[in-house]
């Protein structure tokens, strides 16, 4: 374990080097719900990302608290917003009262909500490119914030979003992450007695998430640009979704953290490629992973994922104790079983893990202790990033040369939805160099 006064991250220099960035930050005034507001108090919430995930957790937000409206929606695409609102007002009519001023499309939508001073949540559930901009733009207006998985796509969006982070702390602001598993019953169940050594000392971890793909590629419009295609099709996208290592299965890779208690892996390696997706269509990601992360102490942790249609699926852990052995198969089952034949299975109360999240989200809030779940947030996703670096070089990566990447996924310069864009480059792993 580390010492109780060190994070894993900056004991790897790495969230003390992002945190200088709090300098060039402003310090805006606290909102009156972060002080602990009365029951009276109506909590103003906005969702930028209108997608599928958005349009949940705004639901699960509305949920959260009696007193709370959703006041405002932003999205790239007008027909993505039209329809997430359609079915959010469908659902919770009288908590939905968005007019037609305070729906922004554009690209530019999260500043117009950011300007909103009556607005004290934000939901940030865009692809996860934008995901550490974004923050930086919430924090400096002083608004709480959802922040779905992951939290960048690259290295120095994470460190980005580290600075973010350490600057929204300065100023008491909460910060959920979408990391719901840590919020489920059985999981949390589980791991409080993995932590308590009922399996004896953790030391390895597989991890699986393998299925098909989320949804088939979007056929090209005459009218969409560069820029417009690519995030109709984000997923396929390794500058806007990460790949699907660091997209979907970062919940294995969080719960093989979560196993070990947030340590950090000393250096990663992989066999990834491509067999499925050989068509122009699914851009430039891959489409399996197998990755082995190497802790200290000599403790393993291994990630297998795949997005290929027809094959077996598997969504599960399992932890390899000095007594014993646990398991988690997702939304199902979490148990272990003990060298000596004792064995335990979670009975409890069985709960939605996304609900529960936000209940917590914004319980926390009313009471005037906001949660901030942002460094975890951080950690996982670099795992995640580092984890794909191996995928896609075919390399041995360690952990400060992948923190210390400067490859930056992000078109250069400012972005426009007609703009031209190079042909996505689809990485060979041996040839493809370590940036």
């Amino acid at each position: 374990m580390n010492p109780p006064d060190e994070t894993p991250l900056n004991r790897r220099l790495f969230l003390t080097r992002s945190a200088a960035a709090l300098a060039a930050t402003s310090v805006a005034g606290f909102p009156a719900i972060s002080r602990g507001a009365e029951k009276a108090k109506l909590i103003k919430i906005a969702l930028v990302g209108c997608g599928g995930r958005g349009s949940g957790a705004a639901g699960q937000a509305l949920n959260a608290d009696e007193n709370i409206q959703l006041v405002a929606m932003g999205d790239a695409f007008a027909d993505r917003l039209e329809s997430s609102y359609n079915n959010l007002k469908t659902t919770q009519p009288e908590k939905v009262q968005v007019e037609d001023a305070q729906k922004f499309v554009g690209l530019d939508a999260i500043d117009k909500i950011c300007a909103m001073k009556d607005v004290d949540v934000v939901l940030l559930t865009t692809p996860p490119a934008f995901r550490a901009e974004h923050l930086q733009k919430c924090v400096e207006a002083g608004k709480h914030t959802f922040c779905e998985k992951p939290c960048a796509t690259d290295a120095p969006g994470v460190k980005r979003f580290l600075a973010a982070t350490a600057a929204a702390k300065q100023k008491g602001l909460g910060l959920l992450s979408g990391f719901c598993y840590r919020f489920a019953n059985g999981e949390r169940e589980f791991f409080k007695r993995v932590h308590a050594g009922e399996i004896g000392d953790v030391r390895s971890v597989y991890g699986a998430y393998m299925g098909a793909s989320p949804w088939a590629p979007k056929q090209r419009k005459d009218d969409w640009g560069d820029l417009e295609y690519q995030m109709r099709n984000w997923i396929y996208q390794t500058w806007l979704s990460g790949d699907h290592l660091v997209e979907q299965a970062i919940h294995s890779v969080d719960k093989m953290l979560w196993a070990f208690q947030d340590a950090t892996p000393v250096r990663a390696w992989s066999v990834a490629g491509r067999q499925q997706r050989v068509e122009e269509e699914f851009g430039n990601v891959f489409d399996h992973f197998g990755v082995g992360y190497e802790f200290e102490g000599g403790r393993m942790g291994t990630i297998f994922c795949r997005q290929q249609q027809g094959t077996w699926s598997d969504s599960s852990e399992r932890i390899f104790g000095s007594k014993g052995t646990g398991q988690i198969v997702a939304f199902r089952s979490q148990s272990y079983k003990l060298a000596d034949g004792t064995a335990w299975k979670y009975s409890g109360e069985k709960s939605d893990m996304y609900q529960n999240e936000h209940n917590a989200f914004f319980a926390s809030l009313r009471a005037g202790q906001p949660l901030n779940m942002g460094e975890q947030l951080a950690h996982s996703t670099m795992v995640g990033i580092m984890g794909r670096m191996a995928g896609y070089t075919g390399q041995v990566v360690t952990w400060e040369e992948a923190v210390e990447s400067k490859e930056d996924l992000r078109p250069a310069g400012p972005l426009d939805l007609k703009m031209k864009l190079p042909k996505p480059v689809v990485a060979m792993p041996g040839r493809t160099k370590f940036a």
